[in-house]
Protein backbone atom coordinates (compact mmCIF):
# COMPACT_ATOMS: atom_id res chain seq x y z
CA UNK A 1 0.00 0.00 0.00
CA UNK A 2 2.67 2.79 0.76
CA UNK A 3 4.57 1.98 -2.52
CA UNK A 4 1.17 2.96 -3.92
CA UNK A 5 0.07 6.35 -2.23
CA UNK A 6 1.09 8.78 -5.08
CA UNK A 7 -0.97 6.59 -7.47
CA UNK A 8 -3.87 6.93 -4.74
CA UNK A 9 -3.15 10.56 -4.48
CA UNK A 10 -3.53 10.86 -7.97
CA UNK A 11 -6.86 8.85 -7.78
CA UNK A 12 -8.35 11.17 -5.44
CA UNK A 13 -7.62 14.52 -6.69
CA UNK A 14 -9.01 12.88 -9.62
CA UNK A 15 -12.41 13.02 -8.11
CA UNK A 16 -13.82 16.88 -8.24
CA UNK A 17 -16.22 16.19 -5.47
CA UNK A 18 -15.81 15.73 -1.57
CA UNK A 19 -18.16 12.66 -2.34
CA UNK A 20 -15.93 11.41 -4.71
CA UNK A 21 -13.00 11.36 -3.12
CA UNK A 22 -14.54 10.12 0.48
CA UNK A 23 -16.03 6.95 -2.17
CA UNK A 24 -12.58 6.37 -3.37
CA UNK A 25 -10.75 5.84 0.32
CA UNK A 26 -13.67 3.87 1.22
CA UNK A 27 -12.76 1.63 -1.54
CA UNK A 28 -9.22 1.54 -0.90
CA UNK A 29 -9.97 0.73 2.79
CA UNK A 30 -12.06 -2.02 1.47
CA UNK A 31 -9.20 -3.60 0.41
CA UNK A 32 -7.28 -3.84 3.58
CA UNK A 33 -10.00 -5.28 4.97
CA UNK A 34 -12.80 -2.59 6.67
CA UNK A 35 -16.61 -2.62 5.86
CA UNK A 36 -17.84 0.98 6.78
CA UNK A 37 -15.73 4.47 7.16
CA UNK A 38 -17.05 7.00 9.67
CA UNK A 39 -15.13 10.44 8.72
CA UNK A 40 -15.44 13.87 10.67
CA UNK A 41 -13.89 17.22 10.80
CA UNK A 42 -14.36 19.28 13.94
CA UNK A 43 -12.94 23.08 13.75
CA UNK A 44 -12.57 23.59 17.17
CA UNK A 45 -11.55 20.69 19.69
CA UNK A 46 -13.63 21.85 22.83
CA UNK A 47 -16.64 24.26 23.63
CA UNK A 48 -16.15 27.40 25.96
CA UNK A 49 -17.27 24.91 28.40
CA UNK A 50 -14.56 22.46 27.89
CA UNK A 51 -17.04 19.76 26.26
CA UNK A 52 -15.78 18.12 23.48
CA UNK A 53 -17.51 20.04 19.86
CA UNK A 54 -20.30 18.76 17.64
CA UNK A 55 -18.17 18.21 15.04
CA UNK A 56 -18.87 20.46 11.48
CA UNK A 57 -18.74 17.59 8.87
CA UNK A 58 -19.77 13.90 9.64
CA UNK A 59 -19.63 11.63 6.28
CA UNK A 60 -20.56 7.67 6.63
CA UNK A 61 -20.59 4.85 4.18
CA UNK A 62 -22.15 1.67 4.51
CA UNK A 63 -23.30 2.88 7.76
CA UNK A 64 -26.70 4.28 8.69
CA UNK A 65 -27.97 7.43 8.77
CA UNK A 66 -29.49 7.73 12.02
CA UNK A 67 -25.71 7.53 13.24
CA UNK A 68 -26.06 11.53 12.62
CA UNK A 69 -28.92 11.85 15.28
CA UNK A 70 -27.54 9.97 17.75
CA UNK A 71 -23.38 11.35 17.26
CA UNK A 72 -25.17 14.98 16.58
CA UNK A 73 -28.32 15.92 17.92
CA UNK A 74 -28.54 13.44 20.90
CA UNK A 75 -24.40 14.14 21.85
CA UNK A 76 -23.11 10.77 21.49
CA UNK A 77 -20.02 12.58 19.91
CA UNK A 78 -19.47 14.43 23.31
CA UNK A 79 -19.08 11.01 24.94
CA UNK A 80 -17.60 8.77 22.21
CA UNK A 81 -14.65 6.83 24.23
CA UNK A 82 -13.03 7.29 20.93
CA UNK A 83 -13.00 10.90 20.47
CA UNK A 84 -11.98 11.03 23.87
CA UNK A 85 -8.58 9.15 22.83
CA UNK A 86 -8.40 11.25 19.22
CA UNK A 87 -8.18 14.30 21.08
CA UNK A 88 -5.03 13.05 23.07
CA UNK A 89 -2.98 11.14 20.65
CA UNK A 90 -1.71 11.88 16.87
CA UNK A 91 -1.23 7.65 16.76
CA UNK A 92 -3.89 5.73 14.87
CA UNK A 93 -5.67 3.36 17.49
CA UNK A 94 -7.32 0.07 17.53
CA UNK A 95 -10.12 0.00 19.37
CA UNK A 96 -12.99 -2.18 20.80
CA UNK A 97 -16.24 -1.72 23.10
CA UNK A 98 -16.45 -4.64 24.16
CA UNK A 99 -15.96 -4.64 28.20
CA UNK A 100 -13.38 -7.12 28.87
CA UNK A 101 -11.14 -5.63 25.85
CA UNK A 102 -8.06 -4.10 26.45
CA UNK A 103 -7.82 -0.82 24.23
CA UNK A 104 -7.08 2.40 24.53
CA UNK A 105 -10.89 3.60 24.98
CA UNK A 106 -11.25 1.27 28.00
CA UNK A 107 -10.35 4.60 31.07
CA UNK A 108 -13.26 6.18 29.14
CA UNK A 109 -15.76 3.79 29.04
CA UNK A 110 -18.00 4.28 31.68
CA UNK A 111 -21.93 4.44 32.63
CA UNK A 112 -21.98 7.88 31.09
CA UNK A 113 -20.46 6.81 27.67
CA UNK A 114 -22.76 3.49 27.88
CA UNK A 115 -25.57 4.38 25.52
CA UNK A 116 -22.41 4.75 22.56
CA UNK A 117 -21.57 1.10 23.56
CA UNK A 118 -24.91 0.04 23.08
CA UNK A 119 -25.82 1.85 20.22
CA UNK A 120 -22.48 0.19 18.57
CA UNK A 121 -23.32 -2.79 19.75
CA UNK A 122 -26.55 -3.19 18.65
CA UNK A 123 -25.01 -2.59 14.93
CA UNK A 124 -22.27 -5.13 15.43
CA UNK A 125 -19.82 -1.61 15.22
CA UNK A 126 -17.87 -2.56 18.23
CA UNK A 127 -14.45 -2.67 16.41
CA UNK A 128 -12.36 -0.09 14.58
CA UNK A 129 -9.43 1.48 13.95
CA UNK A 130 -9.47 5.43 13.98
CA UNK A 131 -6.78 7.79 12.28
CA UNK A 132 -6.40 11.40 14.37
CA UNK A 133 -5.28 14.22 12.17
CA UNK A 134 -4.24 17.18 14.38
CA UNK A 135 -3.96 20.28 12.10
CA UNK A 136 -1.39 23.48 13.03
CA UNK A 137 -4.77 25.70 14.03
CA UNK A 138 -6.21 23.01 16.52
CA UNK A 139 -8.49 21.90 13.83
CA UNK A 140 -8.42 18.12 13.89
CA UNK A 141 -10.49 14.81 11.67
CA UNK A 142 -10.88 11.37 12.60
CA UNK A 143 -11.01 8.53 9.52
CA UNK A 144 -12.50 6.01 10.98
CA UNK A 145 -12.26 2.17 9.14
CA UNK A 146 -15.08 -0.62 10.93
CA UNK A 147 -15.17 -3.97 10.59
CA UNK A 148 -18.80 -5.68 11.39
CA UNK A 149 -18.73 -8.35 13.78
CA UNK A 150 -14.66 -7.99 14.32
CA UNK A 151 -12.74 -10.93 16.86
CA UNK A 152 -9.23 -11.53 17.74
CA UNK A 153 -8.48 -12.31 14.29
CA UNK A 154 -9.92 -8.80 13.07
CA UNK A 155 -7.90 -7.12 15.82
CA UNK A 156 -4.53 -8.76 14.14
CA UNK A 157 -5.37 -7.96 10.86
CA UNK A 158 -5.99 -4.34 11.86
CA UNK A 159 -2.79 -3.86 13.71
CA UNK A 160 -0.72 -5.28 10.26
CA UNK A 161 -2.29 -2.85 8.57
CA UNK A 162 -2.55 0.14 10.55
CA UNK A 163 0.51 1.77 9.59
CA UNK A 164 -1.03 1.61 5.80
CA UNK A 165 -4.84 2.53 6.44
CA UNK A 166 -2.51 6.33 8.47
CA UNK A 167 -1.02 6.99 5.69
CA UNK A 168 -3.95 6.06 3.07
CA UNK A 169 -6.24 8.48 6.01
CA UNK A 170 -3.63 11.48 6.09
CA UNK A 171 -3.29 11.29 2.00
CA UNK A 172 -7.21 11.67 1.77
CA UNK A 173 -8.09 14.16 4.25
CA UNK A 174 -5.56 16.18 2.69
CA UNK A 175 -7.54 15.93 -0.78
CA UNK A 176 -10.93 16.33 1.34
CA UNK A 177 -9.95 19.22 2.99
CA UNK A 178 -9.43 21.17 -0.22
CA UNK A 179 -12.87 20.69 -0.91
CA UNK A 180 -14.52 21.89 2.36
CA UNK A 181 -17.46 24.21 2.55
CA UNK A 182 -16.30 27.33 3.93
CA UNK A 183 -18.78 27.15 6.50
CA UNK A 184 -17.47 23.44 7.32
CA UNK A 185 -14.60 25.81 8.98
CA UNK A 186 -16.88 27.57 11.56
CA UNK A 187 -17.22 25.72 15.28
CA UNK A 188 -20.86 25.58 16.70
CA UNK A 189 -24.44 26.35 15.91
CA UNK A 190 -23.45 30.61 15.47
CA UNK A 191 -23.86 31.75 12.38
CA UNK A 192 -22.70 35.51 11.77
CA UNK A 193 -23.23 37.76 8.64
CA UNK A 194 -20.12 38.77 6.28
CA UNK A 195 -20.71 42.01 7.73
CA UNK A 196 -20.98 41.06 11.25
CA UNK A 197 -17.50 39.07 10.98
CA UNK A 198 -16.07 42.15 9.43
CA UNK A 199 -17.09 44.52 11.87
CA UNK A 200 -16.12 41.91 15.04
CA UNK A 201 -12.44 41.36 13.45
CA UNK A 202 -12.05 45.13 13.25
CA UNK A 203 -13.12 45.50 16.46
CA UNK A 204 -10.79 42.68 17.60
CA UNK A 205 -7.99 44.59 15.94
CA UNK A 206 -8.54 47.68 18.64
CA UNK A 207 -10.29 49.60 16.49
CA UNK A 208 -13.79 51.79 17.61
CA UNK A 209 -16.92 52.06 15.98
CA UNK A 210 -16.46 55.38 15.03
CA UNK A 211 -13.38 53.78 13.16
CA UNK A 212 -14.89 51.02 11.77
CA UNK A 213 -17.32 52.71 10.43
CA UNK A 214 -14.67 55.16 8.33
CA UNK A 215 -12.85 51.50 7.52
CA UNK A 216 -16.05 50.01 5.74
CA UNK A 217 -17.86 53.42 4.49
CA UNK A 218 -20.77 52.95 6.97
CA UNK A 219 -22.37 55.10 9.47
CA UNK A 220 -21.28 54.61 13.04
CA UNK A 221 -25.15 53.73 13.99
CA UNK A 222 -24.68 50.52 11.35
CA UNK A 223 -21.51 49.59 12.72
CA UNK A 224 -22.90 49.81 16.25
CA UNK A 225 -25.83 48.13 14.95
CA UNK A 226 -23.88 44.77 13.26
CA UNK A 227 -21.70 44.57 16.39
CA UNK A 228 -25.25 44.54 18.96
CA UNK A 229 -26.29 41.78 16.39
CA UNK A 230 -23.13 39.44 16.73
CA UNK A 231 -23.40 39.87 20.48
CA UNK A 232 -26.17 38.55 20.85
CA UNK A 233 -26.35 35.36 18.54
CA UNK A 234 -22.80 34.68 20.55
CA UNK A 235 -24.22 35.29 23.55
CA UNK A 236 -22.04 37.93 24.89
CA UNK A 237 -21.99 40.55 27.58
CA UNK A 238 -20.50 43.30 25.72
CA UNK A 239 -17.84 43.58 22.16
CA UNK A 240 -14.95 42.03 23.86
CA UNK A 241 -16.71 38.91 24.59
CA UNK A 242 -17.73 38.80 21.82
CA UNK A 243 -15.04 39.05 20.05
CA UNK A 244 -13.61 36.54 22.33
CA UNK A 245 -16.09 33.80 21.77
CA UNK A 246 -15.62 34.90 18.07
CA UNK A 247 -12.41 34.03 18.00
CA UNK A 248 -12.31 30.78 20.08
CA UNK A 249 -15.31 29.19 17.39
CA UNK A 250 -13.29 30.70 14.45
CA UNK A 251 -15.92 32.72 12.89
CA UNK A 252 -13.33 35.44 11.93
CA UNK A 253 -10.82 33.34 10.24
CA UNK A 254 -11.13 33.38 5.98
CA UNK A 255 -10.56 30.11 4.98
CA UNK A 256 -7.20 28.60 6.04
CA UNK A 257 -4.94 26.22 3.98
CA UNK A 258 -3.64 22.62 4.92
CA UNK A 259 -0.77 21.23 3.52
CA UNK A 260 0.25 17.27 4.25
Amino acid sequence: MIDEIGTIRNQFTAHETLEGRIDQVFEAMKRIGFEALIYDYTPVPYDLDGTIMIPSLLKLRNISEDMRDYWFDRGYFRIDPVQQVALRTSAPFFWNYDADADTLIRRFMSEDTAPVARYLSERDMSTGVTVPVHMPRGDYATVTGVRFGGNREFEQHALRYIADFNLLAHVFHEAAYSLFDPRTFAAGTTKLTERERECLRHSAEGHSAKEISRIIDRSVPTVVMHLNAAAKKLGAKNRTQAVVRATHYRLLEERPSYNL
